[in-house]
């Protein structure tokens, strides 16, 4: 899971907004693979979040950050990750009975709308703006670097879904359900936390443990 732009210094965002954009972003990916399957009784899925130039990740005010600087959730999709044997082995029952493999294909989606929802949040939060569905739709992911993650989405509906016809409904009941995943505050503590994690890290790679370990930490805090 990877945003679609990566930091460039010839755009006109300061530096260090991009890179926590980016943060929040991956952040928000990975607080949905651990919280949302965990929700949904599905297997847990490894994943990691690498990033490229670590310790250069958050500069000195009045110099410049690196060209290009990334970061990304490699890993998390339950589809591509399990056989389908593993994935009903977690017992998941929906409404009109078991089907855990079509809960499994939504939850992927899910996770991957969550990111640049989590960047259109922390973009609302820092500059003071409204955040919600009403200022919001799929299309305007794009915005907050979704593109990869939207074209993954369709490819997903395509596979799983024969009638094209169908693909925007279920792709609007899975965006609903991203946005109140972001809305949930214990969530976004959950996100806030593994971001100041992320920013503060020295390493090139965060291991599925050490996130989830994070993420965990910050469920507790809400409760604190």
């Amino acid at each position: 899971m990877k945003r679609n732009a990566s930091v460039n210094t010839a755009t006109s965002l300061p530096d260090q907004d991009l890179v926590r954009q980016i943060v929040f972003h991956e952040a928000g990916h990975a607080a949905a693979i651990h919280l949302n399957n965990k929700q949904k009784q599905l297997p847990a899925v490894a994943f990691e979040i690498t990033m490229s130039n670590p310790m250069q990740a958050l500069v000195p005010i009045g110099q410049s950050a690196p060209d290009h600087w990334v970061a990304m959730v490699e890993g998390g999709c339950l589809i591509n990750s399990l056989p389908i044997a593993v994935i009903e082995s977690a017992h998941y029952y929906a409404d009109e009975g078991p089907d855990a493999y079509r809960t499994a294909f939504e939850a992927d989606i899910v996770n991957l709308l969550v990111g640049p929802l989590a960047e259109a949040k922390h973009i609302a939060l820092r500059d003071n703006a409204a955040f919600g569905d009403a200022m919001l739709e799929v299309g305007s992911l794009s915005q907050y670097g979704g593109n990869s993650d939207i074209e993954r989405v369709y490819r997903y509906l395509g596979d799983f879904i024969a009638e094209p016809g169908l693909h925007e409904a279920k792709l609007a009941e899975l965006f609903k359900r991203a946005l109140e995943f972001v809305n949930t505050p214990v969530h976004w503590l959950a996100t806030e936390h593994l971001a100041a994690y992320i920013l503060n890290s020295t390493k090139s790679t965060i291991t599925c443990e050490e996130a989830i370990s994070v993420l965990d930490a910050g469920v507790l805090l809400f409760g604190a």
